[in-house]
């Protein structure tokens, strides 16, 4: 085992405290939701953290062997609807979690991307990239609203995370 590991427990809690203190952002900044963005061609910032959780989403829906959620169905509509999206994926990857082997983590599954195409990947890959695709949007966004006159967005650190684990 490698001396610096990080559990799938430790990642998705990461992740979930991450969107948590998002959800609390939006809360006192509703108004940036409709800044402009231009990362993924997503038009505005709703619709990036949108992206975010749809790709959270998809991903434990693969995981489980469930139908995929297509975009079209994900209510955005108010920021509860939005978050509501990471919720149930949090859901879905803890239930994946709670039966997963190390042999179902190296299976490898055919996945099909809405833009990057298609790949096989291990379902440990599928997590992983899953939740670290979060971590690194998150980071954009956090410029991108700075960038656009809004106070900064606090506790995105992992130590943050490990800290009140501890």
């Amino acid at each position: 085992m490698s001396l610096c590991a990080l559990s799938c427990d430790d990642l998705l809690g990461y992740t979930n405290l991450s969107a948590q203190q998002w959800q609390n952002w939006f809360a006192a900044n509703e108004s940036a939701l409709e800044v402009p963005c231009d990362i993924r061609q997503t038009g505005t910032v709703k619709h990036f953290v949108q992206h975010i959780f749809a790709v959270e989403l998809r991903f434990a829906e693969r995981l489980l062997g469930e139908d995929i959620t297509a975009y079209e169905q994900l209510a955005i509509a108010t920021t509860g609807e939005l978050f509501a999206i990471h919720t149930r994926a949090t859901e879905k990857y803890a239930q994946y979690l709670s039966t997963a082997t190390e042999a179902a983590m190296d299976e490898v599954l055919e996945v099909q991307t809405r833009s990057a195409g298609d790949f096989r990947l291990s379902r440990r890959s599928i997590f992983v990239h899953a939740l670290l695709h979060s971590a690194r949007h998150w980071a954009q966004l956090a410029t991108l609203v700075r960038q656009a006159g809004f106070p900064e967005v606090d506790g995105q650190d992992y130590f943050l995370y490990a800290s009140r684990k501890s």
